[in-house]
Formats: structure tokens, C-alpha cells, sequence
């Protein structure tokens, strides 16, 4: 345990502390969806880092400690976090939860971001879309995309690009937090072999309403063509 607060990792630090043998989370009883969540969100970023502090009811306090001393912190310093804290945290979400399953089975990640965001710490939607002129706050996106040929080592912007496309979506505003889930992939389907992280994000095309410049004339458009 970490009690002492600790930055996120960025640069040569992220390089040196998560880099070899036995660093990251520690893998147990089908966790990978929920160590990869964890990893992502709070290795090298301090944007959700409000989840770690934010005032709570006093049964939900363990969730947070938990999180805070036993998971981020220790990531953060050493590159390295135990299968029993995470098990630990598995277990609390489970009784806020009133699922059995969360200590043993594989779960989707939206499932676990959505109970430890909404249900136990009650933070605001992270996102808000619109489709089919109806709005929607959630707290993460998961990539919903039919086969493209054209795409064999896509980024993570054509993949956004097309499944936004493909859904009719748009985001209602630019969000202060963006998770990305990727296509999904089992052992006897992958629809990507790789995929490139893109570094930065456009959103601009991806906006309700927003003011974007004509392909042709270089003015301001006035309509959009998909």
C-alpha cells in the first residue's frame, strides 16, 4: 500500500517505471478487463483523478481508499500492482454491485466503469451523444464498426470516425474525458491484427453543430455530406 500521493507517470518516468518483468497489474481470476481499465485510466493521465477524492457516502469510502492506496498509488511508484488489491476492489464492487460474479467472471469494461462511476461514486456522465435527434450521457464509447476492407492497420481515429459515421452519432459537446473502447476481439476473431494509437484526437468533424470549413471554397459550410 501507498498511502503518500503520486503523480501520474509521463515521459522517461512512464519508460523507467512501467517498463520490464513484473510491472503493471497483476493478472487473477479473468481481471484483464478491469486491469486494463485501470492501467489506462490512471498510469499517465490525472484526468479521472477526481474519482480518487471526490466526497462519497461513508459506505462507499472503501471503494475509494481501496483504489487510491492499494492500486493508483503503488502503479504510480513502482509499476506494479498485486492481483489481491485488485480482488480487493472486485469484492466491494461486487456488494455495490449485487453481482456474484464480479470476483470470478469476465466482465465488459463498460459494465465495471459504469457501477464504479455511476452507482458508487456518482460522478456525471462523462460524454454526451446524440443520435436520431435523442441525447445520451454515458461515460465511455465503445467502438460499434462493420468490417472495412481498407482498413487492415487502421488508428484510433479512422476507427472513431467510421463508428460515428456508421451510428449516426455526434457529440453533443467536447468532452472533458474520452474513453475509447476498441473493437472487440476473441480468440477465434480478430477483426483488427493491430491497431495505432493516435497520439491526439480530432474531434471537430465528430461535433454537433460546429462550424467547419468547406472542402471545396475553403468558407464556412453550410452543409455536411457523409
Amino acid at each position: 500500500q501507498s498511502p503518500v500521493s503520486c503523480p501520474p507517470l509521463s515521459n522517461e518516468a512512464a519508460v523507467r517505471v512501467l517498463r520490464g518483468q513484473m510491472k503493471g497489474i497483476q493478472g487473477h481470476c479473468n481481471s484483464c478487463y478491469m486491469d486494463a481499465a485501470l492501467f489506462s485510466l490512471f498510469s499517465c493521465t490525472s484526468v479521472l483523478d477526481s474519482m480518487l477524492f471526490k466526497p462519497s457516502p461513508l459506505g462507499d469510502r472503501n471503494v475509494q481508499s481501496i483504489l487510491r492506496e492499494e492500486i493508483v498509488y503503488p502503479l504510480r511508484k513502482t509499476g506494479f500492482v498485486r492481483a489481491g488489491s485488485v480482488m480487493r476492489l472486485r469484492e466491494q464492487l461486487t456488494e455495490k454491485g449485487q453481482c456474484s460474479s464480479f470476483t470470478n467472471a469476465e466482465k465488459d469494461p463498460e459494465e465495471f466503469l459504469n457501477l464504479i462511476m455511476h452507482h458508487v461514486l456518482g460522478l456525471e456522465p462523462l460524454l454526451r451523444l446524440q443520435s436520431g435527434g435523442r441525447e445520451q450521457g454515458c461515460y465511455c464509447y465503445q467502438i460499434f464498426m462493420d468490417k472495412q476492407e481498407d482498413l487492415v492497420v487502421p488508428d484510433v481515429q479512422q476507427l472513431v470516425e467510421h463508428s460515428f459515421l456508421s451510428s449516426d452519432l455526434k457529440l453533443v459537446e467536447i468532452p472533458s474525458c474520452f474513453i475509447i473502447q476498441m473493437p472487440r476481439f476473441g480468440k477465434d476473431y480478430k477483426m483488427f491484427s493491430k491497431i495505432i494509437p493516435s497520439l491526439e484526437l480530432d474531434v471537430t468533424d465528430l461535433l454537433l453543430d460546429s462550424p467547419r470549413e468547406c472542402c471545396l471554397c475553403g468558407d464556412l459550410a453550410a452543409l455536411e455530406c457523409s
